[in-house]
């Protein structure tokens, strides 16, 4: 969805990931960046492997076009919260341009990935651990 305001013309997509939930949006800019919840990208992923997962969608599409992206993410962890991220970013891209679609697909970035955490069934200790059985 391009939204224009104050001149600015920037893509809002949303990207999600277990109970994680990210609004991105991204600006042509002169200089490349990415914040989230207000802070660089280093301030709030302190781990290397997660910044790399935010950035994979850009260094896949190995787009020339420099942006700036903003990101509001909450719920989950901070790896679900990094995919969610990088969900959103995709998809944003392919509003951008839609020949960045096949290799952004083919990499899984625009699946939203349905693994949840199992709900604990009655009777049981956990999602199917099942007390111990005894015969007596």
């Amino acid at each position: 969805m391009a939204v224009e305001k104050k001149g600015d013309r920037y893509i809002e997509t949303v990207g999600r990931r277990k109970t994680s939930t990210a609004r991105v949006r991204i600006t042509k800019s002169e200089r490349s960046g990415i914040t989230i919840n207000d802070k660089t990208d280093s301030e709030y992923f302190p781990v290397e492997k997660l910044r790399l997962i935010v950035r994979d969608p850009l260094t896949t599409s190995k787009i020339s076009q420099k942006f700036k992206i903003t990101a509001i993410v909450n719920g989950g962890g901070i790896s679900s919260q990094a995919q969610a991220i990088r969900h959103g970013i995709a998809r944003a891209l392919v509003e951008f341009d839609q020949e960045l679609r096949k290799n952004l697909k083919q990499a899984g970035f625009l699946k939203r990935d349905p693994r949840v955490k199992e709900r604990r069934k009655f009777g049981l200790k956990k999602a199917r651990k099942a007390p111990q059985w005894s015969k007596r």
